[in-house]
């Protein structure tokens, strides 16, 4: 009698465990949620061990099911590069690809790359997510995520991508009502428009201007956790925003916006950030080399250049 657990059900395992949910498991795979249920079981018996807790809304894991997530990621990641190593030569990526960014960088940047890597290579299966909140690389079972500014993970590999930064903008309107400010210590009197995305602490805004890096905790009446929600409010007149250049070049160009403390800009690279585990992976690679070139044609300069 076979008494080991079957690749496919670990894998599906792993898919309710992130999604935590046997329907929408089901609704991804087109399958029935009977049968996600039954697989489960089917696992469960063959451990011997209670791996899910179901309610009525969601499904919550065990401390025996919070192990045996993480082993079968390592232990299908294996079986993944194993495949892909006899299958295929290392420069050919195939399978499945699970990548995360922010949401405003993801729609107007990485998402259009990732629509012409697809095309380039017919082979690989994208599953993108847009997340505005830190992201557990590993735990979340994601292959690759794109991230702007500063990465402190241990124990993961982060490349460089595309040099960025990071300037200050604002209305002619709000320019025009409030006046520009004349040095930095002078944000303290107007209104800065705060970004709380992902781990970033955005009410302390860090730059670097003509006598080096200065820093300060900024204030206004509007805050939001949406990168675009905030470039509109600038636009809008509400007051000054640090926004990457690759966000605001547009409105810049367009006399939307204005630069303000032109001397001043903060770095923010963009980084693709990726477990040890998968320094091999083909897939992995391609879409960083992919990326990395795309990027470096697509994050353009504005007037002037950073202080």
């Amino acid at each position: 009698m076979n008494n080991q657990p079957l690749l496919e059900d670990l894998r599906l395992f792993c898919l309710v465990v992130r999604n935590r949910s046997f329907v929408a498991t089901a609704t991804e795979l087109g399958v029935s949620p009977a049968y996600v249920s039954k697989r489960i079981a089917t696992l469960e018996s063959t451990l011997k061990t209670k791996l899910l807790h179901r309610t009525t809304r969601r499904v919550a894991v065990t401390d025996d099911g919070t192990s045996i997530y993480e082993w079968s990621q390592r232990i299908l990641e294996d079986v993944d590069q194993m495949t892909e190593m006899v299958q295929t030569t290392k420069t050919t990526p195939r399978g499945l690809l699970r990548i995360c960014t922010s949401s405003g960088f993801g729609r107007n940047r990485v998402g259009p790359a990732l629509s012409q890597l697809a095309k380039q290579y017919p082979s690989m299966e994208i599953q993108f997510e847009l997340l505005d909140r830190p992201v557990d690389l590993i735990g979340e079972g994601f292959d690759l995520d794109i991230r702007v500014g500063t990465v402190t993970d241990p124990g993961l590999i982060a490349r460089r991508i595309a040099t960025n930064y990071r300037i200050l903008t604002a209305a002619p309107s709000y320019v025009a009502r409030y006046g520009q400010p004349s040095s930095f210590p002078d944000l303290a009197n107007h209104q800065c428009i705060v970004i709380r995305e992902r781990d970033q602490t955005s009410s302390v805004w860090r730059m670097t201007g003509p006598s080096g890096p200065v820093s300060m905790k900024v204030s206004g009446p509007f805050s939001t956790n949406n990168g675009e929600v905030a470039h509109k409010w600038a636009i809008d007149g509400h007051g000054i925003l640090l926004r990457s250049i690759w966000d605001v070049k547009a409105s810049l160009d367009a006399d939307k916006l204005v630069r303000v403390l032109p001397d001043h800009s903060q770095e923010a690279n963009v980084w693709a950030v990726y477990s040890s585990r998968l320094s091999s992976s083909a897939k992995v690679r391609v879409c960083v080399q992919f990326l990395e070139q795309w990027l470096n044609v697509s994050v353009g300069e504005i007037r002037g250049q950073p202080g």
